[in-house]
C-alpha cells in the first residue's frame, strides 16, 4: 500500500484527529458553514453510527477558529473573512451520562460534565449539584468572561432517555431532569450565538422541543440530506485507492463493485422527497477495511434497547416492506416508548423513507445489510432470544448449501418452523397483506416471510418472488456460488401434502424458473399447516436444471 494514502477512519469521531493524524475526511463543511451564516437553533436526528459526533466535533473546530485543521476544505473561506473571531464553545457529550447506576447518578455525571467544560473555559462555577443550574451559571459567566455570545453544541441530546425507553418509570425520571437541564438553554438565549442538537429523534415528551420552541429542524431538509453519511459520488472522490483494492481482491473490476456496494450498502434517505440515497460511514469503512460483504450494521444498530422491545413484540420482517406512511409522520414519527413498531424502527435506522403510491410515503428497509440484520434479530426473538439454538439451525442450513445436500437444508427449516408461534403473528400477516395487495392467506405468509427471515439472518443471499419471462419463484437462494430455487405450498386440512409438492415441482418445471441459473438445484417443498413442518418435497439435482 502506498505510504501517503490516508487511512480509514473506523470508530474516530473527533475532527482534530482525522485531519492531524493521516485519516480520510469527508468534506461536509459546507453544510456547517451554511447553518453558521443562518444562524440559530438546530436539531438533526440521525441513526446512530451516522457521523453525528463528528459534525459536533467539526463545529467545534470552526467555531475555535482551528484554521490549520481546515486547510482545503470548504471550511477555509469562512475562516479567513475580515473579522471572523472564535467563539467559546460549551459542547455536552450526552452519551457520556452514566445511565445504569439510578438518577441520581444521571445528575451527577452531567453535573460533572458541565464543571469540567467550565475548567476547560476558566470559566468559575458556583457549589451546586443541580445540572439546569450549573449549566445556566456556565453559559452567563463564559459570555461575560470572553465577552462574546457562547456556541452550544449537545451531542446525542436523548441517550440518557433512549436507555429507558422500555422502563416507564425510569423513563419519565430521566424526562424530567433532562428537561430541567435543557430548559437553561432557552432561558440563556442574549448569551447564546448558535446552537446545535443532535439526536436519534425529536421526542415530544421529552420537553426539549416545547422548551427550546425556536428549534429549527433540518433532519428531512433536502438542502442537509448529505450532512451525515457518504453518497456514492463521494465514495467515488474520497476513496478510490480503496475502491481499487477491494475490487482487485475480489477479482471484479470497479464499476461492479460499486453495483454491488450500492445493493448491500447504500439507501439511506434523509428527504421528504425520498430521493437521495446514503451510505451508513461505519458500515463502509469497515467494508472497505475487511473487504468482504457483511452486516456491519448489526454489530453496532444492535443496541440493547432494541432487544428488549423485541422481546413482547409478535413481529416478522416482511411487514415492514413498503409499508404505507402519511407525509406527516417525517414531523411526528413519534416517542420511543410510546410509538408503534415501524416508527421505532424508523427512529433507529432500520427503516428508511422511500416513494409511496398517490404521493404518499412509504417506509422499508434501506439495503440489504439491514434487511439482513433485522431479520437475524428477529429471527433469534421468534427463537426465545437463544442465539445457541439459532446458531446451531443457522450453522445446518449453510452446511447443508454448501454441501448440496437438500435434506439437511430442509431439516434446518423444520426446526425454524417448529420454533415459531404462528398464532401470534396473524395480525401482522393480515397487515402486510393488505398493504401489499398480496393474493395468499395469512397462514401461507407467515410460513414464507418466517422461512425467508431465517435465511437473510444466516447472511443467505435470498430473493423472494424473483421475476423471470415466465413467472416468479418464490425464493431464489445463492451461497458460494450455489443457486436453490424453491417454491413453497402450504397444505390445508384435507389437501395432500405430496400433492402440494407435486404441484410445487410441476410450477418450476412449467414456468423455467431455473433457466436464468446455472447449475441451479431445484426445491419444491409443501409444508403440512396441522403439523407446520416440511412433510414433502421434491428435489431436482442441478445437473437437470441447468440451461
Amino acid at each position: 500500500m502506498d505510504m501517503e494514502r490516508l487511512k480509514l477512519s473506523k470508530g474516530i469521531q473527533t475532527f482534530e484527529t482525522l485531519r492531524t493524524e493521516g485519516f480520510v475526511y469527508v468534506d461536509k463543511t459546507k453544510y456547517l458553514v451554511d447553518l453558521i451564516d443562518q444562524g440559530g437553533t438546530y436539531f438533526l436526528a440521525r441513526p446512530r453510527r451516522f457521523g453525528k459526533s463528528l459534525t459536533v466535533s467539526t463545529f467545534e473546530a470552526l467555531f475555535s477558529g482551528r484554521k490549520d485543521l481546515f486547510e482545503g476544505l470548504h471550511a477555509e473561506e469562512f475562516l479567513s473573512r475580515p473579522g471572523f473571531q472564535p467563539s467559546p464553545v460549551i459542547l455536552l457529550d450526552m452519551s457520556k451520562v452514566i445511565t445504569n447506576r439510578g438518577i441520581i447518578e444521571i445528575e451527577n455525571t452531567i453535573a460533572k460534565q458541565v464543571r469540567n467544560i467550565a475548567n476547560e473555559l476558566n470559566v468559575a462555577l458556583p457549589d451546586s449539584h443541580l445540572p439546569g443550574s450549573l449549566l445556566d451559571d456556565l453559559i452567563m459567566r463564559t459570555a461575560k468572561q470572553y465577552n462574546q455570545k457562547v456556541v452550544i453544541l449537545v451531542d446525542e441530546y436523548d441517550k440518557p432517555y433512549t436507555d429507558f425507553v422500555n422502563a416507564t418509570e425510569m423513563a419519565e425520571n430521566v424526562r424530567i431532569a433532562l428537561r430541567n437541564f435543557y430548559t437553561q438553554i432557552k432561558a440563556n438565549d442574549r448569551y447564546i450565538r448558535f446552537v446545535f442538537l443532535t439526536g436519534i429523534s425529536k421526542f415530544a415528551r421529552l420537553g426539549v422541543f416545547s422548551t427550546l420552541n425556536n428549534l429549527d429542524d433540518i433532519s428531512m431538509m433536502p438542502e442537509y440530506a448529505g450532512i451525515c453519511g457518504y453518497s456514492e459520488e463521494e465514495i467515488i472522490q474520497y476513496f478510490p485507492d480503496y475502491l481499487e483494492d477491494t475490487a482487485s481482491e475480489m477479482q471484479i473490476s470497479t464499476d461492479e463493485l460499486i453495483g454491488r456496494m450500492r445493493h448491500y450498502y447504500n439507501g439511506f434517505s434523509f428527504d421528504r422527497n425520498a430521493i437521495a440515497r446514503f451510505y451508513n460511514p461505519f458500515s463502509t469503512l469497515l467494508f472497505f477495511a475487511h473487504k468482504t460483504f457483511s452486516n456491519f450494521w448489526f454489530q453496532t444498530g444492535a443496541t440493547k434497547f432494541i432487544v428488549d422491545f423485541l422481546k413482547d413484540k409478535n413481529l416478522t420482517v416482511e411487514q415492514f416492506r413498503n409499508y404505507p406512511v402519511s407525509t406527516s409522520f417525517l414531523n411526528n414519527p413519534g416517542d420511543m416508548d410510546t410509538t408503534p413498531p415501524e416508527g421505532f424502527f424508523y427512529q433507529n435506522g432500520y427503516l428508511t423513507v422511500r416513494p409511496g403510491k398517490n404521493d404518499e410515503l412509504a417506509l422499508d428497509y434501506p439495503n440489504t445489510e439491514v434487511l439482513n440484520s433485522m431479520s437475524e434479530l428477529l429471527s433469534q426473538n421468534i427463537l426465545r432470544n437463544n442465539n445457541e439454538v439459532f446458531s446451531w439451525c443457522r450453522d445446518d442450513l449453510q452446511k447443508g448449501l454448501r454441501t448440496r445436500h437438500p435434506e439437511k437444508v430442509i431439516e434446518a427449516l423444520n426446526r425454524i418452523l417448529s420454533s415459531i408461534p404462528y398464532d401470534d403473528f396473524t395480525r401482522a400477516a393480515q397487515q402486510s397483506i393488505s398493504h401489499n395487495n398480496y393474493e395468499m392467506t395469512p397462514q401461507e405468509w407467515l410460513y414464507r416471510s418466517n422461512i425467508l427471515s431465517f435465511l437473510r439472518g444466516c447472511g443467505v443471499v435470498v430473493v423472494a418472488e424473483m421475476h423471470t419471462n415466465r413467472g416468479r419463484a418464490d425464493l431464489v437462494v445463492t451461497h458460494r456460488g450455489q443457486t436453490w430455487v424453491i417454491e413453497l405450498k402450504v397444505a390445508f386440512e384435507g389437501q395432500s401434502a405430496e400433492e402440494k409438492a407435486d404441484e410445487a415441482l410441476r410450477q418450476i418445471i412449467d414456468n423455467n424458473y431455473a433457466g436464468p441459473f446455472a447449475n441451479a438445484i431445484c426445491l419444491a417443498l409443501a409444508i403440512d399447516d396441522a403439523e407446520r413442518q416440511i412433510t414433502a418435497s421434491r428435489i431436482l439435482p442441478a445437473t437437470k436444471t441447468s440451461t
